[in-house]
């Protein structure tokens, strides 16, 4: 008798501050909270939560640091961003400060790995740059799903620096990453031709710049990318 081998993964363990945060998140995503006003107190969200003081002091700086809320000394805590009430058709609110967090991590793997694709990329890379750029141009502007693409593009940028190491860091987050973009690209696919269009030119003047051989430029291109990638997730006004 064959047997089946079934490969399962236990369910990740979410850690409370996560839940709060992923709670609160939704509260900003509902309307319920709107930009400007002010938050309860912690003793006030404590009590509505359930939690202790040092988890919702953890919920709140991850807010605040992902841009979303704003600590004014002696006056409390304020609502500064909104991201789309879209963003939870494509994931939990729980596992949204987890993608957040991947751009933190990509913004100093991946700007490294741009600046040394411009110094070191051959002809072959080039070529395999520009393959997956058009591929990715014409998945996006044809309003299908390009995760996968966007993912191989920013692969082949790291392949070409000549380090293995680069495309093992990308290889070893593809789970974060893929599921980052899974996002990002569902919200541009919903958003204005504008938008779209924005996002296939940050990729192209990477691509330029790598071309051109400018590791500063293509390091800032690359930076531009994905500060703006977590600007259009964490605020529903950012247009494109």
């Amino acid at each position: 008798m064959t047997k089946i081998k079934i490969n399962i993964r236990p369910a990740p363990k979410r850690r409370l501050a996560d839940i709060l945060y992923g709670q609160l998140l939704e509260q900003i995503m509902s309307g319920a909270l709107i930009r400007g006003q002010k938050l309860p107190t912690e003793n006030a969200l404590c009590k509505a939560f359930g939690a202790s003081r040092p988890v919702v002091r953890e919920a709140l700086m991850r807010l605040q640091a992902d841009g979303l809320v704003e600590s004014r000394r002696g006056s409390g805590t304020y609502l500064a961003r909104t991201p789309s009430p879209e963003v939870s058709r494509f994931v939990e609110p729980s596992d949204f400060a987890v993608y957040l967090r991947t751009f933190e991590v990509r913004m100093a793997i991946e700007a490294a790995a741009a600046s040394y694709a411009a110094r070191r990329r051959t002809s072959d890379d080039l070529i395999a740059i520009h393959a997956a750029m058009d591929a990715f141009s014409t998945a996006i502007e044809a309003g299908h799903s390009a995760r996968h693409l966007d993912s191989a593009f920013h692969r082949a940028v790291a392949a070409a620096t000549g380090n293995e190491l680069f495309v093992r860091q990308l290889e070893d987050l593809t789970t974060e990453i893929e599921g980052l973009m899974n996002v990002s690209l569902g919200l541009t696919r919903l958003g204005s031709a504008d938008r779209r269009a924005a996002v296939v030119q940050e990729h192209r003047q990477i691509l330029d710049a790598i071309e051109m051989g400018d590791a500063d430029l293509a390091a800032i291109y690359m930076r531009f990318h994905l500060s703006q990638a977590r600007r259009r997730l964490t605020d529903v006004t950012t247009q494109p």
